[in-house]
């Protein structure tokens, strides 16, 4: 008997989830969140999906009442007799808690990968894990996207005569390496020490970028302090033009203020989380289609690697 594919979405991902939905050829499922004046809320789905094979699109950026519905209709799903649940998740929150670096601290992206499978999920879907050994913190498949599909055909069109990669700090060297392997291009590494978070006392270059069009890229943007400290920084070293490519715009704090002001040539990134203003300085990549296509190869088991180019 041929499984039938449901797509659903999560409030705050719905913009996303419409997209998606469209670009794979289907109508997004009917999902009804009953809310109350304390602030709890209960998410249900309004079609039977008894036997089918679902896919539940929300990202986990703040506030974490999004996790918390992601993880209810997850319930939800399970309850209902789904045969087959994917949780669609294209910004994966929490995954900068990844590891032990102080004493007394959670480890919060396992424990979300827990909470995750109790809640029954089959299979995880996600684009580019702040670090990639999260995928082990499951004991389920999980499909993790690369933004390279996106970011390569831009770069591309750019035609940028000196082309030269950046990684923002020594954790993002791997990420870097593919894409400079890729061009042939040169690749240098932004070396930074923090004080704390989101707040960086020093930082120094590793390269050479006189006379090239250098490319930062990392995973997220959250208050743009590093990007744009290293922006200045590769200018007074001689950069002709500096772009950054960050797969999930998490901007918060004053980060429209510094980019509006920072001397970034662009700031490429996807879809993954909504703007929360404009900024000419800002290109959005639509990630819909790739989505789709993920969700098709993998409702059809077929290999979804050949799709990513880094």
């Amino acid at each position: 008997m041929e499984r039938n594919v449901k797509l659903f979405s999560g409030t705050a991902t719905r913009y996303l989830g419409e997209q998606i939905a469209g670009a794979y050829g289907l109508p997004l499922g009917q999902v009804n969140v009953a809310r109350f004046s304390d602030g709890e809320f209960s998410p249900a789905f309004d079609e039977s999906v008894r036997g089918c094979d679902v896919f539940i699109i929300q990202s986990t950026f703040a506030p974490s009442d999004n996790l918390m519905e992601l993880l209810m209709l997850i319930d939800a799903a399970r309850r209902a007799s789904a045969h087959y649940i994917t949780a669609v998740i294209p910004y994966f929150g929490f995954a900068r808690s990844d590891r032990k670096d102080k004493p007394r601290v959670s480890i919060a992206s396992k424990l979300v990968a827990n909470m995750l499978t109790a809640a029954g999920v089959t299979r995880i879907m996600t684009m580019d894990l702040h670090a990639p050994q999260i995928q082990g913190f499951f004991d389920i498949p999980v499909d993790h996207l690369e933004p390279s599909s996106l970011f390569v055909p831009y770069i591309e069109s750019l035609n940028l005569p000196n082309l030269c990669f950046a990684a923002p700090d020594m954790g993002g060297v791997n990420r870097v390496r593919g894409y400079a392997k890729y061009f042939n291009a040169d690749m240098v590494i932004c070396d930074k020490h923090r004080k704390k978070a989101n707040e960086i006392a020093e930082m120094t270059v590793i390269g050479e970028v006189e006379g090239r069009d250098v490319i930062l890229v990392d995973d997220i943007c959250d208050t743009a302090g590093t990007l744009t400290k290293a922006a200045d920084m590769l200018f007074d070293k001689g950069a002709n033009s500096v772009r950054a490519f960050c797969t999930h715009p998490v901007l918060s704090g004053s980060a429209y203020e510094r980019l509006n002001k920072s001397r970034l040539t662009e700031l490429v990134v996807t879809d993954t989380i909504p703007l929360r203003e404009q900024c000419d300085k800002i290109k959005v990549l639509p990630s819909s289609e790739l989505f789709a296509r993920i969700i098709r190869r993998v409702y059809v088991y077929e290999s979804i690697s050949q799709l990513f180019l880094v």
